[in-house]
């Protein structure tokens, strides 16, 4: 086996962009680890580092040379391989070109099987991996993929990077491995913090490189990465039990922004508390990257965390600077909140006639009008209290209107949110203000709903205002293409309706769809209905999986139509605990149900003659009088699991039917007589699920 060595390759630059930096990290490792693959050489543990201005790559165990291989191929029999001359044939012309030497190579040798055949051998000698390595490490810069930024090119060659290359660290050992890029060639040094620990530092093997960086004031990002969450932890417990809030995208962003992070505490002026703190708050996090600090009762605080980069010994500079920084910014939050206030929602509604939802669906505008018939309807089913549905109304009225607020336009994720302000301060009630709020949650799986059922009627009528919208143009979302969020609205009103379940979906579409007609958009309603219904089924079908209910279940339940969220997953689970509490029972239920479907003749119809059945079949009948009466009750009482046990009651009396009784008689009049009676059987399990499904499995 070959000796080993650690290989370090570093790529020093000028400070490249944080947001792709992390993704160019995981690339170096995969390239890395994939060069050595297929190059030969043996390795251990492949890891990577970066700064803003170094990517690298520590690889343990490196191979100093591949294995030297020695192959011993064996080809066809040798009267095959030689004519009677001596010479060889074809076959052994070609086998020794596969081999990749020449004819006059190949030796005889008799095998085990005391055969004689042709051989041939081929030894591939050891190659040292420093020209291995040289070669991967300039595939490996130029292979680095920077999407939605555009590589640069500096000095006169023609090889790019996201950033110019001002230095290459590449060793195997204390070997230096010679990378030449973009007129830069390797060397044993890297280069420190460009204040604290300017110029070049030697880096005499691999494994001392960390500790050379970290004397030269830099970390690797999971060390400033635990730095800066020490020092938040410290400053809140400082104050008490304040928070700091250091949302994941911008610490992973500021993490790449330094190189020997230090954390300060600046302040903004008192008066920037009386804005809303959510622009305030947006400003410092989307513009400086500062870090706000709430107090322990949840209150915005004046002060900020600036993670700095500089000297620490200058705190103060950095920290008075800073705050020089955000006052404009937060200046601007609030003179457009000012600004705002003077206008008012009624009027900021108004200029959405000037703003295209969607070309073919109109402006914001109607669809805030389309939204507010939505939103009454949920409401109204919600409660029955024509009141609260009147504040669903009002809020869905305005709930689109600070979107041409300066706030917003500039804020824009804080869409809603400005608009509960703009709405508290023209005397709106809280119900009113708080909908107008909430009404774009859930914005994702797991998010929080509205808390009110007047900021749920909302939420309903936006979203599904949209889903139905986008199925009436014919432009529903396909696998590479849902622009309108399509799929994750309908996942968010199925979770809205999973806590109203008084409210039935098929008629808020059939409403959605009529006033997009309404409004002159041409499409087939019925159509469009079922196609609608269709989405909310798969995507419940999808949540049922997620939740454990096996397909076949899902399938039968599907087969019946229901779409409100509430009776569908009901009725799934309930079937799926009763398949798992009595297997055995449910699947011959299953069995004997796909029989009688496949008998039964719907033309018939159900009514039955009694003083021609036998005993099996008046059992079997009263059964299903009796089950049809308990799936009735159970099911309007909402009892699924009633409904389940009801049809459990049923496995005997049919088994007993079909063991006893001849279906398809020779008398006419019996064998439909018969007929009929499955057909009635069939039919208490028709509103329950289509348990024939279930029977697929055995």
């Amino acid at each position: 086996m070959a000796d080993t060595l650690d290989f370090l390759l570093e790529i020093g630059t000028e400070e490249m962009p944080s947001a792709p930096l992390m993704k160019a990290q995981e690339q170096l490792g995969k390239l890395v680890a994939k060069g050595l693959d297929d190059a030969g050489l043996a390795h251990g543990d492949v890891r990577t580092l970066s700064t803003p201005r170094r990517l690298a790559v520590i690889v343990d165990a490196c191979a100093t040379a591949t294995e030297e291989i020695h192959e011993t191929m064996r080809g066809p029999k040798a009267q095959i391989a030689f004519d009677a001359d001596g010479n060889p044939t074809r076959a052994a012309e070609g086998f020794a070109r596969k081999c990749g030497i020449a004819a006059d190579q190949l030796v005889r040798r008799v095998a085990p099987d005391g055969n004689e055949y042709v051989f041939a051998e081929r030894t591939q000698a050891s190659v040292s991996a420093s020209k291995l390595l040289s070669t991967l490490c300039e595939q490996t810069i130029a292979n680095i993929q920077w999407p939605n930024y555009r590589s640069q090119r500096w000095g006169s060659e023609h090889q790019t990077f996201v950033r110019p290359i001002r230095w290459i660290c590449a060793l195997l050992g204390s070997e230096v491995i010679d990378v030449a890029y973009a007129d830069v060639r390797s060397g044993n040094t890297t280069r420190g913090h460009r204040v604290l620990g300017p110029g070049e530092h030697v880096v005499s093997e691999p494994a001392a490189y960390e500790q050379v960086l970290e004397d030269a004031y830099v970390l690797g990002e999971k060390r400033r990465a635990e730095v800066i969450r020490q020092g938040i932890a410290e400053l809140e417990a400082q104050r008490g039990g304040a928070h700091v809030d250091a949302p994941k995208s911008v610490f992973d962003e500021v993490v790449n922004l330094c190189e020997w992070p230090t954390l300060v505490v600046g302040s903004f002026d008192e008066e920037f508390l009386a804005v809303p703190h959510e622009i305030i708050v947006e400003a410092m996090l989307k513009h400086q990257r500062y870090f706000p600090i709430y107090a322990a009762d949840g209150s915005l605080t004046r002060e900020f965390v600036i993670v700095s980069n500089a000297n620490p010994a200058v705190n103060d500079t950095v920290r008075s600077g800073n705050e020089r920084v955000v006052r404009p910014r937060l200046d601007d939050a609030k003179f457009f909140y000012d600004e705002d206030l003077k206008v008012g929602l009624d009027a900021f509604r108004e200029r959405l006639s000037q703003v295209v939802f969607q070309k073919r669906l109109g402006t914001v505008l109607q669809k805030s009008e389309r939204m507010e018939a939505l939103a009454r309807e949920v409401a109204l089913q919600a409660t029955g209290d024509a009141a609260v549905a009147d504040e669903a109304a009002r809020a869905a009225h305005l709930a689109k209107a600070d979107l041409v607020s300066q706030a917003v336009v500039e804020f824009t994720s804080q869409q809603g949110v400005m608009g509960g302000y703009y709405a508290k301060a023209q005397g709106e009630s809280d119900v009113v203000a708080q909908a107008i709020a909430q009404h774009y949650r859930p914005r994702f799986a797991g998010d929080e709903q509205p808390e009110t059922v007047v900021g749920k009627a909302v939420a309903i009528a936006d979203k599904l205002d949209t889903i139905c919208g986008m199925f009436a143009i014919d432009e529903p979302p396909t696998g590479s293409a849902d622009p309108f969020a399509v799929r994750r609205s309908a996942i968010g009103v199925i979770a809205m309706l999973r806590s109203l379940p008084k409210v039935s979906l098929r008629p808020l579409i059939a409403l959605a769809l009529a006033s997009l007609a309404q409004q002159g958009i041409q499409f087939d309603p019925d159509a469009v209905a079922d196609k609608v219904a269709a989405f909310f089924a798969g995507r419940l079908a999808a949540i049922a999986r997620d939740e454990g209910v096996e397909p076949d279940t899902i399938e039968a339940v599907s087969a019946v139509g229901v779409v409100d969220p509430v009776e569908y997953l009901a009725r799934a689970h309930a079937l799926e605990d009763a398949r798992r509490d009595a297997p055995e029972l449910f699947d011959d239920l299953a069995t004997a149900y796909a029989r009688a479907a496949h008998l039964a003749d719907e033309a018939l119809g159900v009514e039955v003659d009694e003083s021609i059945m036998g005993e099996p079949e008046i059992t079997l009948l009263h059964a299903c009088e009796n089950g049809a009466r308990d799936v009735e009750k159970a099911l309007t009482a909402g009892d699924y699991e009633g409904a389940c046990k009801a049809l459990a009651e049923l496995r005997a009396p049919i088994d007993h039917f079909f063991d006893a009784v001849l279906v398809m008689d020779s008398d006419t009049r019996v064998r439909e007589n018969r007929l009929r009676l499955l057909n009635r059987f069939a039919g208490v399990f028709g509103g329950v699920a289509n348990i024939g499904v279930l029977s697929k499995r055995r």
